[in-house]
């Protein structure tokens, strides 16, 4: 066991759970003032119920031995992480349970960024279901296919295919991203969609949801080197250079297209840029990283709009930041990495044609069909059978009275109740 490795995957750690907050207050700004609660409580229970299932059989489904193929982990086998916590018992240069705890928070902000696309509308004790079935079915299965490696006897997108995902592009932003579409064609529009009347309700938890993600995506990214190394260290310069060009690029377009710079869409820039460079942060160099966060935040806030186009209501723009900008940093791989980087592989703009790009796309691809499917599947059972979307009253109520008999604000409590009936 190496002490520096152990303490730089703790601190991690820790990075990593302080995201699903920093994603409830992320989300908890955009949402009108009537569903603040429940936006924020989708990503708590969400920790709630996938720490449960990662600790029973979660871990065991991810990281077991293979059952064949690369496509599951066997769930029996650490079953309540039997075995884990003996001081021999190592993953690499950290302790075994260590490594269940870190990549648990991956588990928990993965399964919390669906919430987005299904703001205002979503029964909180089905939500609740949905994550423990969705984690069973779709989260534990795909970081089996993408972080299991095991030599050849691994997951099949990580040890077979050979795509690179260093932090989760695939497993975490498109599997999240797939199922944000899914659930939100399951559930439909909101009665007042593409109506002006979803604007955020306060901009400044958003900014300050995003910061927190910022922070704690360091050790979301830093923290995949799974030591204090260089490799960490690559992980993490790339990380500042690709979310500030994204940042940038976001807001450049708003300013080009709508006169506007909004703090909106830097937060929303921000998250776009740390997205795509997830999956990528140990195979590019910084110029690379550089030129991912232009392309991302460019093309994220162009899809932005798709929605009221297609006419689909991803209510917090899952679909745009996670979905395309995971596709996007994940194939961006086959053409801007270089041998240079730790990852040591060269995409087609580095001599290295296009071996890795189709690799990158098949993985990508596969994850995206995968999820979408298996999501609409669940997400239509439970709406067919306890109900998913909540009633229309309740959603021009407001889903925190209706289903936490809570406000999110409270000072004159009656004048603030009676905008909550009728906004």
């Amino acid at each position: 066991m190496d002490t520096g490795d152990t303490a730089w995957i703790l601190a991690s750690t820790a990075l990593v759970m302080l995201m699903t907050p920093g994603l409830a207050l992320f989300y908890g700004g955009m949402v009108r003032a009537k569903s603040v609660v429940n936006m924020m409580m989708m990503s708590f229970g969400a920790l709630g119920v996938i720490s449960v299932l990662w600790v029973l059989y979660g871990y065991s489904m991810a990281f077991g031995t293979d059952l064949g193929g690369g496509l599951l982990g066997d769930p029996g086998e650490f079953f309540g992480l039997s075995g884990l916590m003996s001081p021999d018992a190592l993953s690499g240069t950290i302790p075994s349970m260590l490594f269940v705890g870190f990549q648990g928070m991956f588990a928990v902000i993965t399964v919390a960024l669906v919430s987005g696309s299904i703001a205002d509308r979503a029964k909180f004790w089905t939500w609740l279901l949905f994550a423990a079935v969705w984690g069973t079915l779709v989260y534990f299965p795909v970081a089996h296919w993408v972080f299991a490696f095991a030599d050849g006897d691994g997951g099949w997108i990580a040890d077979r295919l050979l795509a690179i995902d260093f932090a989760g592009g695939t497993a975490v932003h498109i599997n999240a991203g797939a199922a944000g579409l899914a659930l939100a064609l399951v559930l439909g529009r909101r009665r007042d969609f593409a109506k002006g009347a979803h604007r955020p309700h306060n901009l400044p938890l958003v900014m300050l949801g995003a910061g927190l993600l910022w922070f704690g995506w360091f050790g979301f990214n830093a923290g995949s080197a799974v030591g204090a190394n260089g490799v960490a260290a690559v992980a993490l310069v790339n990380t500042v250079a690709a979310t500030g060009a994204a940042m940038l690029a976001w807001i450049v377009v708003e300013k080009l297209r709508d006169g506007h710079a909004t703090s909106l869409g830097a937060a929303s820039g921000v998250v776009t840029g740390l997205v795509a460079i997830t999956p990528a942060c140990s195979a590019l160099n910084p110029v690379g990283s550089l030129i991912l966060g232009v392309v991302a935040g460019a093309i994220c806030s162009l899809v932005v709009d798709l929605k009221f186009r297609l006419r689909y209501d991803d209510s917090l723009d899952v679909v745009a930041v996670h979905l395309v900008g995971g596709l996007v940093g994940t194939i961006a791989i086959g053409f801007l990495a270089t041998a240079d980087a730790p990852a040591g592989v060269d995409g087609l703009f580095f001599g290295g044609g296009v071996d890795q790009l189709w690799r990158q796309v098949v993985g990508a691809g596969a994850v995206l069909a995968y999820s979408f499917v298996v999501t609409y599947l669940i997400g239509l059972v439970l709406q067919r059978t306890i109900g998913f979307r909540v009633d229309d009253d309740h959603e021009v109520v407001g889903v925190d009275r209706v289903h936490h008999g809570e406000s999110g604000y409270e000072i004159g409590s009656d004048e603030v109740s009676e905008d909550v009936v009728t906004a």
